[in-house]
């Protein structure tokens, strides 16, 4: 399975477009790859460089599997709780210094029932003994002047 962007490669840096000082609309994200007998998606991204720990920024779940493209500022699926907390896509905005923005993809044999509050940790733990395939795409930002 393999998660890409139009917009930035893996390990390159994020359009401002796509953080708090731009539109703060989530990027263009293509799908591959994803196993024939996959029932459901999962999308999460989180800044794993955040001061007070991971934040996260994007939980969404049960999209469907023949999904090939999330368009800039799409909602797909169901999404839940960010760390803001906010429900949807939260931008990039570090407080300081570059940081790592992981957009992580999994292939579940199964569809999550969750409550749209949600949060990341929850729907990890659903997602235990489910996972079929998994891939990651990574974005880098330092907000302009730090």
């Amino acid at each position: 399975m393999k998660l890409t962007s139009t917009e930035f490669v893996d390990g390159g840096m994020i359009p401002v477009r796509y953080t708090c000082d731009g539109e703060g609309i989530s990027p263009p994200l293509n799908i591959s790859d994803v196993p024939a007998e996959a029932k459901t998606l999962v999308l999460l991204c989180d800044d794993p460089d955040a001061p007070m720990g991971v934040w996260d920024h994007w939980v969404a779940w049960n999209i469907p599997p023949t999904t090939r493209e999330i368009p800039a500022g799409a909602h797909p699926g169901t999404e839940g709780m960010n760390s803001s907390p906010k429900k949807g896509y939260g931008p990039p905005c570090p407080p300081s210094g570059e940081h790592r923005y992981i957009f992580k993809l999994y292939a579940l044999d199964t569809t999550l029932e969750l409550a749209e509050t949600a949060t990341k940790a929850q729907a990890e733990q659903a997602m235990v003994g489910h996972i079929l395939a998994e891939t990651k795409l990574t974005g880098r930002y330092r907000r302009p002047g730090q």
